[in-house]
């Protein structure tokens, strides 16, 4: 089993307490975002877990207890954009971000650290231009801490539409897109990097960016030395090649305050929801509630 942590929300960020506490009871439960009475039991031992693949902006409060997943095969994959505090409201400095990937890129190794830079916005203030300067000055700052950067061009979902509407947010069409694709591909080349895209129709390998999978069986076969069975992740769009994976996050719950977010309806939703944390709790947020059906997820799902 591939475990997610996670699309949904930032736990090595926020709930890397609430995870490490998971990890050393090996087991943890997940409501069903689709059905919040059906809850899913799912194992978190070693023998289970093929690998674990973390998402995050800010690795930082998982650097020094990274000796509790001895026992565990794992990568991260780290988003780390130019944006300010205009769209990205809470994200730690980026300064500090770029100093916890090249430390943890130096515990790892930089196989092990994907850097996501995601979403490509184009607006009047991130126009290509502003694109062309801040990721050569951010590939500058990582260069030799990671193989693989992942892009990928926003996604004008209905709340990051009504979100972002006072930025003047450019459509991104084909055209932009391969431009855009063209010099960040040139750039990536310059400081060592293969590049891809994450879930786009658009076929960009003209300008030298490949398809990502960013939960990716082959990388995972590579880290652990077995080959994995993996199925294509049915959950996600036509377009993204990631294999299956669990996801152990919630929505609703990230402290980020990026104004492009999917996994988040609303900063009240957000706040509601972190009062319920319990690092203690087998769950993210809350507890078991009466009516809940608990249901162990088979191992090979």
């Amino acid at each position: 089993m591939i475990l997610s942590a996670s699309r949904r929300t930032d736990i090595p960020a926020f709930y890397s307490e609430w995870f490490f506490n998971r990890i050393r009871e090996g087991y943890v439960l997940v409501r069903n975002p689709m059905n919040c009475r059906q809850v899913s039991r799912i194992l978190l031992t070693p023998d289970v877990i093929d690998c674990i693949v973390f998402w995050t902006k800010d690795p930082t409060n998982m650097l020094d207890k990274l000796d509790l997943l001895r026992d565990y095969s794992y990568y991260f994959l780290i988003t780390l954009t130019p944006y300010d505090r205009q769209i990205e409201r809470n994200v730690a400095d980026k300064a500090h971000i770029i100093e916890a990937f090249r430390k943890l890129s130096s515990l790892l190794g930089k196989k092990r650290i994907i850097w996501r830079y995601d979403p490509v916005i184009l607006s009047d203030k991130t126009d290509i231009e502003y694109h062309r300067r801040n990721f050569e000055a951010l590939a500058s700052k990582l260069e030799g801490c990671t193989e693989r950067c992942i892009v990928s061009f926003m996604d004008l979902y209905k709340k990051t539409e009504r979100n972002m509407k006072s930025l003047n947010i450019s459509p991104i069409n084909g055209e932009d897109m391969l431009e855009t694709g063209r010099i960040l591909s040139e750039i990536a080349s310059r400081y060592g990097l293969k590049i891809e895209a994450c879930s786009e129709e658009l076929d960009l390998s003209s300008v030298g960016i490949g398809r990502a999978k960013c939960i990716d069986d082959e990388l995972i076969a590579e880290i652990t030395g077995k080959k994995l069975n993996a199925r294509k992740d049915r959950n996600q769009r036509d377009v993204c090649r990631c294999a299956q994976s669990v996801d152990v996050g919630a929505y609703n719950t990230c402290r980020h305050g990026c104004l492009y977010c999917y996994a988040n309806y609303s900063d009240k939703a957000v706040e509601s929801n972190i009062l319920k944390h319990d690092p203690k709790s087998p769950m993210l947020i809350g507890n078991l509630e009466p009516g809940d059906r608990i249901t162990d997820r088979k191992i090979n799902d």
